[in-house]
């Protein structure tokens, strides 16, 4: 879904392309009063004019932004320079920028009645002049209309979709959804292949399920929690064990409910300056914390809120006719000649499958075999850092060199640290678990490091490679938690690229796969967005995989099957080796 300062060139392409030769009938429902997060005017009526000018006014509008970036901010509107942004040097104009890329619209009054709600069954879409043919590397439209339980028309924007083109022969591309903000949606599909394809919508969420996740994201952030393990010496030669439950410390969103004062143990990270909280054991000390586990999960939705998150990811009837791509002449293909080098954009689409592979549209990638790829990590020293998504990559790796030996360091696998080594061809292989939160079965807590500590550890140079993510684990906190993570390690980064700038910093970004109220893609894109704005001018490799996730014709699996997986490190290898 588009939304933000970058959002409005393509929001202007979106809109001469739609209006184009559509009739005055299609044009006039676009003209009506949008309730936008750029400024809520909702009783003022625009000026008949084209759709381009409306959203003109939009961007060029001084109204403060009301919308989830508002998690961002405190009840009164605190500042930058107030906030722990001023501590990272960001400008009013950088904060600004993230309100706008975090701007989602909603209804325009509280909805309690599930009926008004949006309806998957109800709502449609069609292909904006429909051809029998179309060529190679053409644009084709598809507007959304939705539609409540009762068949009516929405007139509120804010409904989570997802749309994707594909066809038998295995192939698919992602389509870029904007909301028009009046209860239509445009989407945008580039014609990457040669044969056969149709149109995908799905409702992942409807406007009124999204304030059901903001609303218990902005309230209780502590309904998933954790247990800390306390150990220590007891009487006549006995070890005493406790469990008690814990959390990031947080003062607000429902994370300042574990109390204050003498309840509880807390834990600075003196680099980071973030704290974990846990309730003080009976008959331990503090300094007897020893292991960390994931908890459990609070379900606080109540039985009406239940009925709106029921239609999730559901398919939307419109126009499924197949139509033919054809090519401009017999070796007519798209192809991307730029080498990869960091700080490309990624574009939307970012790329495309066919015959399951994916041809990325970023910079020109390899295809790497088990030869090819040790190749590529001769003398490498690579560290990953993040969650099981990451460990993935690791298990894959481990698969494609089969020289690459894994040591057994007697930890908890699901934790790590992990290190496997090739001494022939002078590789090592880390991956370890970000810092808390972290949901995990029981695990050191000293082998828990938060990743900007790691990187501020490394000398870096041409033989790193560091790649990390962050998302899963962080749906259910208040963004700003989120974003201190991200502007720590953005400073980490900065810092190791200053003092050895050789080194290769590749951040995946977040996969797609959650769909309830303790990880849903709406959280997990908020948390894409806010990592895509922290790193857009440092020189990082960005590997895109929401939308090799979002497009696949596999269901949707937070950890993805090895097709999507073994393309992904395609890319990852073609950014370290670009020839």
């Amino acid at each position: 879904m588009i939304s933000g300062e970058n959002s409005w060139p393509a929001l202007l392409d979106y809109c001469d392309a739609l209006l184009a030769g559509l009739p005055a009938k299609a044009i006039k429902p676009l003209q009506l009063v949008m309730w936008s997060c750029l400024g809520k005017e909702k009783e003022k009526q625009p000026p008949h004019s084209l759709l381009f000018q409306h959203f003109a006014k939009l961007h060029n509008s001084t109204n403060s932004v009301t919308s989830p970036a508002d998690s961002i901010r405190s009840e009164e509107t605190e500042s930058p320079t107030s906030s722990f942004y001023s501590e990272f040097g960001i400008s009013s104009e950088r904060y600004s920028s993230l309100q706008q890329a975090l701007c989602w619209a909603g209804p325009d009054r509280s909805i309690t009645n599930v009926s008004v709600s949006t309806n998957p069954a109800h709502s449609t879409f069609v292909i904006h002049n429909l051809k029998d043919s179309y060529q190679i590397g053409e644009e084709i439209y598809v507007m959304i209309h939705a539609r409540d339980f009762g068949n009516n028309p929405k007139h509120y924007g804010g409904d989570f979709f997802q749309a994707k083109l594909f066809s038998s022969k295995k192939a698919s591309v992602f389509g870029e959804v904007v909301d028009l903000l009046n209860g239509s949606y445009s989407v945008r599909f580039l014609l990457p292949w040669v044969g056969q394809a149709q149109v995908a919508v799905r409702l992942i969420h409807s406007s009124e399920a999204v304030q059901v996740l903001k609303h218990h994201r902005d309230t209780d952030s502590d309904r998933v929690f954790f247990y800390g393990y306390f150990e220590g010496p007891g009487p006549n030669g006995t070890r005493l064990n406790e469990i008690v439950k814990c959390n990031a410390k947080w003062d607000k969103n429902g994370l300042e409910k574990k109390g204050t004062g003498d309840c509880c143990c807390e834990y600075k990270d003196s680099r980071t300056g973030e704290e974990w909280r846990c309730q003080k054991p009976k008959s331990l000390p503090c300094s007897a914390r020893v292991y960390h586990s994931m908890g459990g999960y609070s379900k606080r939705v109540t039985a009406k809120e239940a009925k709106f998150m029921q239609q999730t990811n559901k398919g939307v009837n419109g126009q499924k006719s197949i139509f033919n791509i054809l090519p401009f002449n017999e070796s007519a293909r798209i192809d991307v000649r730029e080498k990869c080098h960091p700080g490309l954009h990624s574009p939307v689409p970012a790329g495309f499958y066919l015959n399951d592979v994916w041809t990325s549209f970023v910079c020109k990638t390899r295809k790497f075999t088990p030869q090819t790829t040790t190749q590529c990590l001769k003398d490498k020293h690579i560290y990953m850092m993040g969650d099981s998504t990451l460990r993935q990559w690791f298990e894959f790796l481990l698969k494609a060199v089969p020289s690459l030996k894994q040591m057994n360091l007697h930890v908890q696998y699901q934790a790590g640290p992990l290190l496997a080594v090739d001494v022939e061809n002078n590789i090592d292989l880390h991956w370890r678990a970000h810092g808390v939160p972290l949901r995990c079965r029981k695990t050191e807590i000293a082998n828990l490091h938060y990743i900007s500590n790691e990187i501020e550890d490394l000398a870096g140079g041409p033989h790193t490679v560091i790649v990390f993510n962050l998302g899963p684990h962080f749906t259910t906190y208040p963004l700003d938690f989120f974003t201190h993570r991200v502007l720590r390690i953005h400073k980490a980064v900065v810092d190791l690229l200053q003092r050895a700038p050789a080194t290769a910093v590749i951040i995946k970004t977040v996969n797609t796969g959650y769909k309830d109220v303790f990880g849903s893609d709406w959280y997990s894109l908020q948390l894409d967005r806010i990592l895509r704005w922290a790193f857009q001018d440092v020189g990082v490799y960005i590997l895109d995989v929401w939308q090799m996730t979002a497009c696949h014709y596999n269901k949707e699996n937070i950890h993805p099957g090895p097709v999507i997986i073994k393309n992904e490190m395609d890319i990852f290898l073609s950014f370290i080796c670009p020839e």
